[in-house]
């Protein structure tokens, strides 16, 4: 061991305990430090644990971030990585460069701060660090989240981990579009139908019916993600490997050295459309059918037979319904998460949560008015619905 090594590892603190006090816990087995700043060591015994070790020199400083890992035989590896080129060895590898390690890096340095180590977090986003997939930014989030018992709770929930991860206020989005939808849905069927309002009731109710029970989806299937799926079988076809490697959102941005192309982006428009239509048409369904039961109900107590009293289409309004929101909302909710949140919003405003939450409630609320709009024209386009004529 050289003598700057020695006097690293005499320095090396991690949670108030220094290295004398760490190797009492820690069955050294080889060290090795390299004039790029890339430290590696083996150890014996049963032992994992991420931390941090700072080596100055007259020239710079470096931070290196060390894990050991057992590898089920007794033994354990380590990696490091520092500010240097790294070698991408067995034992350690160093470099902030491009791909998957410097990734790996800066996640292991983002716990070693807080005197975490890899065990300490899930088995899934553990997985994905150790492959380089999440960035120290991810993990930063993960830590400011699981603060909250709520959002503890939730991060249990795979998808929901996904897309908290991806966006901190994907909550605040689910809410928005859950609160302000059945209000802006009826405001919009009124702005459409005019004096025609009070006459068609039935078929706004059924209208906001739908467009509520749908809300949900609507923000969870296009919101942006962070990857933490297992790796898919080897036999699984090669459709399923396809779709399997395409982002949630078609417009997200992409983490961990990652890259999509052109046509796996237009493949999550296609998956997240199949998605959608059964969720609108058995959304629709539901609508229709209660719907259908209440004009039964007023028939059968005003005891008339007008015609004005029809019953709405079950199958046909369902199946157009599931249309509508595989093309027209698919589209316009994958560009309003990806592209205009994502991409234009939160880069913006990211130190000003409060402002981004106004912004995102403003374009959210327009998104949800300008969609009810598309749809009273859509229905009456395809003859799902007919404009009653003013007397």
């Amino acid at each position: 061991m050289s003598t700057a090594a020695m006097s690293s590892a005499i320095t090396f603190t991690s949670s108030s305990n220094d290295i004398s006090k760490f190797n009492l816990n820690i069955p050294i087995q080889s060290f090795h430090f390299h004039p790029s700043f890339s430290l590696s060591i083996k150890t014996t015994g049963s032992f994992r644990h991420s931390s941090s070790l700072k080596h100055n020199t007259d020239r710079s400083q470096s931070t290196i971030s060390l894990e050991f890992l057992d590898d089920g035989n007794g033994n354990n590896n380590s990696g490091g990585g520092g500010d240097g080129d790294g070698d991408g060895s067995k034992w350690g590898s160093g470099g902030d460069g491009d791909g998957g390690d410097g990734s790996e890096n800066e996640a292991l340095m983002v716990l070693a701060e807080v005197g975490r180590s890899l065990d300490s977090i899930p088995a899934d986003l553990a997985a994905a660090v150790r492959v380089g997939r999440i960035p120290g930014s991810v993990i930063k989030r993960y830590l400011e989240l699981e603060t909250s018992p709520f959002l503890r709770w939730l991060l249990q929930f795979g998808g929901f981990k996904e897309r908290l991860l991806a966006d901190d206020l994907f909550l605040a989005k689910v809410g928005i579009e859950c609160g302000v939808g059945m209000f802006t849905k009826t405001a919009a069927e009124y702005e459409k139908r005019k004096e025609n309002f009070s006459k068609e009731l039935e078929i706004v109710f059924a209208d906001v019916v739908m467009a509520v029970v749908a809300d949900f989806m609507l923000v969870y299937l296009p919101a942006p993600t962070v990857s933490l799926r297992p790796p898919i079988s080897v036999n699984a076809g090669r459709i399923a490997k396809f779709f399997y490697n395409c982002p949630d959102n078609a417009f997200q941005t992409a983490l961990g050295g990652t890259s999509y192309s052109l046509l796996q982006r237009l493949g999550a428009i296609a998956r997240n459309g199949a998605k959608l239509f059964p969720v609108g048409t058995a959304s629709s369904l539901v609508g229709t059918v209660v719907t259908n039961t209440l004009i039964n109900a007023k028939k059968a107590v005003q005891k008339s037979s007008d015609e004005e009293l029809e019953n709405i289409p079950v199958l046909s309004t369902s199946v157009g319904y599931g249309v509508y929101m595989a093309i027209s909302s698919n589209l316009r909710y994958q560009l309003l998460a990806g592209v205009l949140e994502q991409r234009l919003l939160e880069p913006l405003l990211h130190q000003h949560k409060l402002m981004l939450s106004a912004a995102c409630f403003i374009v959210r609320t327009g998104n949800t008015y300008l969609g009810s709009l598309l749809w009273v024209d859509y229905a009456r386009l395809v003859g799902l619905q007919k404009a009653h004529d003013v007397e």
